[in-house]
């Protein structure tokens, strides 16, 4: 796992900045430089070999959003009166996605509900999957405390879902309930999360689908249950938000997870991902606007003015709005339906390539994302050889397991017969392995089982590390200002 850890990653073609230098370089030296860098790491996932990661992969939809983007990269989206662009792209990014989820349908609940039930849709635009999951437990906090009385809001979710749930609670002060999942079915049972809930429980939370085994949660009873108990109801769409509904206009059998379900106060969706859009916007919708609204910063008596904000966000670029509205109405519904049918019918088929496998097996019920086990070796022995043979996976821990989320990427001709005949080898190859530990298991396995406190603290020292050598510079590079 070394090459993890490289704090270097090109030092040797192009050295180190270990401070600012004295005299700029050239544009032209600097650009072929960077060219360099994206070539070499596009390879990673142009062959279709990468679960996840690039949902889009196409050459000139890239080029196109970043036009679009370049256009308005320069403009403050916090600054309205100088970039009214920003309000009609965020206001019409938040119409369509609202439109997607059925808020034109939205019931107002029970007569006598509390407002953040009623039916006034709205939505807002944040920097991605995490911001949107912090920006909706911020509103039920807020929600719980001002509209509620609760002091120590909880929030109750599956094992399975996001930890940006966990952040989110972490940061605002939350208490988190996790309910295990039937490791049967991998979804949340609703009888579990009606005991995990109290009176201060202020929402309960599903996922369509999570991110570990691509499965639904029955947002439906979860919904008939928040409706039961007085709570709200997030469905973490962030995943699939912008791809399932695609799904169920073509007849898979997706169950209703959004607004059509009473219930359900709050979606979070990436357009990032199966929007297709550039990295750092995602949707979050709410069934009322009064809990969007608790989002809402004011400051009034500061001496530079009177500040406010739409959420936790201040300065962001008109570009990532002005990208996200080109890649939505680009597209437009006969678009996204085209990619989704070749999305569903790609993990369908690689789907039955694992299924061919009777040591292996797959987890759930699963749509365009499947995870598999086995029972008779260690699945990282699988994932070391189809390693080797250029594929990424996503690696799952208890119980041990990989996922493969389809996008477009692997609808290229040829990738799922690739995958299939290297799926054959990476087998006979962990039924050679026996009881050897596998060399990934370390790393994306995880120790199955519960962790002591020891082995939880070593744990958290190697990802510090890890964290280390992604986002900050090494204890030897600080102060220095050697070349």
């Amino acid at each position: 796992m070394s090459d993890l850890f490289d704090f270097y990653p090109y030092a040797e073609r192009f050295g180190v900045n270990r401070g600012l230098p004295e005299a700029g370089r050239s544009r032209e030296e600097l650009l072929g430089e960077l060219r360099e860098m994206a070539t070499e790491e596009d390879r990673v996932w142009e062959t279709g070999r990468c679960s996840g990661t690039m949902y889009c992969g196409d050459r000139d939809h890239y080029a196109f959003l970043k036009e679009a983007f370049g256009l308005f990269a320069h403009q403050n989206a916090l600054q309205r009166d100088m970039c009214p662009s920003a309000t009609r792209f965020e206001g019409e990014v938040i119409g369509m996605a609202l439109d997607l989820m059925h808020a034109g349908q939205a019931e107002t609940g029970r007569a006598g509900a509390r407002p953040r039930i009623n039916a006034d849709p709205a939505g807002m635009v944040t920097s991605g999957g995490s911001a949107s999951i912090a920006h909706a437990m911020l509103a039920y906090r807020e929600e719980g405390r001002q509209g509620r009385g609760i002091e120590h809001p909880n929030v109750v979710k599956p094992e399975t879902g996001h930890p940006a749930f966990d952040k989110a609670c972490h940061l605002f002060g939350i208490e988190l309930r996790r309910v295990e999942v039937d490791p049967e079915t991998t979804l949340v049972r609703p009888d579990d999360v009606s005991d995990a809930i109290d009176e201060s429980t202020v929402v309960v939370v599903g996922s369509a689908g999570n991110y570990g085994y691509g499965t639904i949660d029955p947002i439906a009873e979860l919904a008939e249950l928040a409706l039961e108990r007085d709570v709200g109801l997030h469905v973490d769409g962030c995943l699939g938000g912008y791809l399932l509904p695609f799904g169920e206009e073509l007849g898979y059998p997706i169950p209703p997870f959004d607004f059509r379900v009473p219930g359900v106060t709050t979606i979070s969706a990436d357009t990032h991902k199966y929007g297709y859009g550039l990295k750092g916007t995602s949707t979050l919708l709410f069934r009322d606007r009064e809990l969007r609204n608790r989002c809402y910063f004011f400051m009034p008596d500061w001496s530079g003015g009177k500040y406010f904000s739409p959420g936790m966000e201040g300065s962001r670029s008109d570009g990532l709005l002005a990208a996200t509205w080109a890649a939505l109405v680009s597209y437009g519904r006969e678009g996204y339906r085209r990619y989704a049918r070749e999305i569903f019918e790609t993990s369908a088929r690689m789907q039955e390539a694992v299924r061919s496998h009777p040591e292996l097996r797959i987890l759930g019920e699963p749509t365009f994302l499947f995870a598999f086990t086995s029972d008779e070796f260690d699945i990282y022995h699988v994932n070391d050889e189809m390693k080797r043979r250029g594929w990424r996976f996503n690696g799952l821990q208890y119980p041990n397991a990989l996922h493969m989320a389809v996008t477009r990427p692997q609808t290229q001709p040829g990738v799922v017969e690739d995958f299939a005949a290297h799926l054959d080898a990476a087998v006979a190859y962990a039924r050679e392995r026996g009881d050897e530990p596998a060399e990934s298991s370390a790393v994306y396995g995880g120790v199955p089982g519960g962790l002591d406190v020891e082995a939880e603290e070593m744990i958290r020292g190697v990802m510090a590390q890890l964290m280390d050598s992604q986002q900050g510079v090494p204890a030897e590079m600080r102060g220095s200002s050697e070349a």
